[in-house]
């Protein structure tokens, strides 16, 4: 029996072939998709999402139809999950984290490890940067039991891309995460990047200054300058309490001062802190399979549209497995 989703639904994005050829592999259940990314200036698959769904069919040795740029419908016929190491070229700027998104959950169901080498955008628009997914993405899968090792070996900003990261994903059984109170606060960590070009304007410092304007509680800022072959520049800041992790990006852009790109970060971040939530808004919707699989029940910042559909693609393969609080804000699995 093959499962139909409907791509255009909801939020109607990218996540929704990520999440749903990912518990495809897991479950054994094929999948169609159709109507992908409907109501998107451009329809159809893009090269980051084309990168994730081949990445995913080589890990599983699936049979695949409509894969390629442009298309609106797929079907997507898994076999067994293997591991071994894989090399995946996006072949632009398009995002890393977002092919790694399609790959963890099937890649923690493995027969063996599985090792990737992903050449792309690690620092790029519409997509976390793959600071915030070595920083916040991984803490909450280790704390599932996961063990995810990221390997930052170049940037790769808009628009030539070509950054490259290795990582490291060791099959596990993950566990149940139960977070509802976050803790006291420890302190806040700052990691600020830019292309080398932009050393001599001190780039990466400004931008720390302007997040240190918004946030009082910093105990560690680091910079780093990275060879690329556009110019380019981000800052990642988290804050740490007792027991969860809350994250936010911002990106450099053309005339626009790298102190103002601090003060976007840290008000981003601000905005997830002052919300009492143990999840922000951007991991909300990417847990929502991990737990779905392990039980649990988190406290997010915001119940966004993304995580909306996501719970929907995840219903669509494991059956009702939700229980939303809209006034906490509280995801629980049954």
């Amino acid at each position: 029996m093959t499962i139909i989703i409907d791509g255009s639904h909801h939020e109607g994005g990218g996540q929704i072939i990520r999440t749903a050829v990912a518990l495809s592999a897991l479950t054994g259940k094929a999948v169609k998709i159709e109507k992908i990314r409907a109501g998107r200036p451009k329809p159809g698959l893009q090269a980051q999402h084309l990168a994730g769904l081949l990445a995913v069919a080589k890990l599983c040795d699936a049979k695949v139809t409509g894969a390629e740029i442009g298309s609106e419908t797929i079907e997507f016929t898994p076999k067994e999950i293997k591991g071994g190491n894989y090399r995946i070229d996006v072949g632009t700027a398009g995002s890393i984290s977002l092919v790694l998104q399609a790959m963890v959950l099937p890649a923690l169901h493995a027969k063996e490890n599985v090792s990737l080498r992903i050449t792309g955008g690690t620092d790029v628009k519409w997509s976390p940067a793959i600071s915030y997914f070595e920083h916040v993405f991984c803490h909450f899968l280790k704390k599932m039991s996961a063990e995810i090792i990221v390997d930052i070996r170049k940037r790769g900003f808009y628009p030539k891309g070509v950054g490259i990261v290795s990582v490291a994903i060791k099959p596990c059984k993950l566990k149940a995460l139960e977070l509802t109170e976050r803790g006291a606060l420890k302190g806040i960590e700052i990691e600020s990047v830019a292309s080398s070009g932009l050393k001599g304007a001190k780039i990466a410092e400004r931008q720390i200054e302007g997040a240190k304007k918004i946030l009082n509680a910093v105990t560690n800022a680091n910079t780093e300058y990275s060879d690329s072959l556009s110019p380019g520049s981000s800052i990642h800041v988290h804050a740490e309490y007792e027991n969860c992790r809350l994250g936010a990006t911002a990106l450099g852009e053309q005339y626009k001062p790298a102190e103002k790109v601090g003060e976007e970060a840290a008000m981003l971040l601000k905005k997830q802190m002052d919300s009492g939530a143990c999840i922000d808004e951007w991991m909300a919707d990417q847990i929502v399979p991990y737990i779905a699989l392990s039980g649990g029940s988190v406290k997010v910042a915001e119940i966004t549209p993304h995580t909306e559909t996501n719970i929907w693609v995840v219903e669509k393969f494991l059956g009702k497995k939700f229980e939303i609080d809209e006034k906490a804000k509280i995801i629980k699995v049954k």
